[in-house]
């Protein structure tokens, strides 16, 4: 950061009494986002930046090139979401609404990963409010990226925290995210391939979304030590068990085949994902599900979905 950036800030800093967050532009080896540390003043922000151990690590340390340029934002405090729609350019298609849980640990506790779980619906942004969702935070983008001749077609992924003074945008990705992609894909009974084709070929306005009624839940199987240095290689049995259970699906990220067996060979390894009639059903079916994998040093976040059952 040049000495004239930190002159900036420090004006700034005179200015500015709110709680921020500073926020390595870069990102992850893994997807995590952007990689970031809170502070509770713009001062404090400042001086993190010039001197003491932070500086070391947002700056040229542990982010390495992802920290060489930083961006301060207001600190939003409230409960995340994440809206994911189909676009075609012109039209919007929401999907229903999902939680994630980044933390590694229960209790939302311990360092962010690339996500540990999630389920569908999420309370906090029932059904009924998707289009409301859509019209805040997907359908402004979609139009003023037409408007600029350069239309969006794919997935427009929203993460939202509701904070006492409405959603508001946290990030934006062009993408499926992960862990939501599971629970959200179990529910979807419209064929995905059809949908996408209407998204290429700018026709979304004719599809209607065919939504399961029940809620989908998934845990996310990771290798011990993950987010930070972890083992691979272990072999993973019980994944066709599972497969075999109604409604019930293994989905495999970080995995490979070597004769037979299925040995892991990433940080986050699976995500086990059931189905059930209420988010308490699902999360029972997933976690009983996650019980007959057994791979040897691994971990997995027993409270997934424990935040939208206070809600219900």
């Amino acid at each position: 950061m040049k000495n004239n950036d930190l002159r900036t800030l420090t004006r700034l800093a005179l200015l500015v009494a709110i709680e921020l967050v500073m926020k390595a532009i870069g990102l992850g080896s893994v997807p995590m986002g952007p990689l970031y540390m809170s502070f509770l003043t713009l001062p404090i922000a400042v001086g993190a930046i010039t001197m003491g151990p932070a500086a070391g690590a947002v700056l040229g340390g542990v982010f390495g090139a992802a920290g060489s340029r930083v961006v301060i934002e207001e600190f939003l405090v409230g409960e995340e979401v994440s809206l994911l729609a189909f676009c075609d350019g012109k039209t919007a298609l929401p999907l229903p609404s999902a939680q994630d849980h980044k933390a590694v640990f229960d209790g939302d506790t311990g360092p962010n990963t690339g996500g540990m779980g999630a389920y569908s619906p999420a309370p906090i942004v029932p059904d009924a409010e998707l289009e409301k969702m859509a019209d805040i935070a997907i359908r402004p983008i979609l139009a003023e990226m037409a408007r600029q001749g350069h239309p969006f077609t794919g997935i427009l992924y929203a993460g939202l925290m509701m904070t006492k003074d409405g959603p508001k945008v946290l990030e934006y990705n062009v993408r499926f995210g992960d862990p939501e992609c599971e629970p959200l894909l179990m529910r979807l009974e419209s064929d995905l391939l059809e949908i996408m084709d209407a998204c290429i070929d700018g026709r979304l306005d004719e599809v209607k979304l065919s939504i399961r009624p029940e809620s989908a839940l998934g845990v996310v199987i990771a290798a011990e030590g993950y987010p930070s240095s972890y083992p691979k290689g272990m072999e993973i049995k019980g994944i066709d068990a599972v497969d075999a259970l109604p409604d019930t699906k293994v989905f495999q990220a970080g995995t490979k085949r070597e004769g037979s067996r299925t040995l892991s060979s990433g940080g986050r390894v699976l995500c086990v994902t059931a189905l059930g009639k209420g988010l308490a059903e699902a999360q029972k079916r997933a976690y009983e599900a996650v019980a007959k994998i057994d791979m040897e040093k691994s971990q997995h976040r027993s409270d997934i979905g424990a935040k939208g059952l206070r809600r219900l």
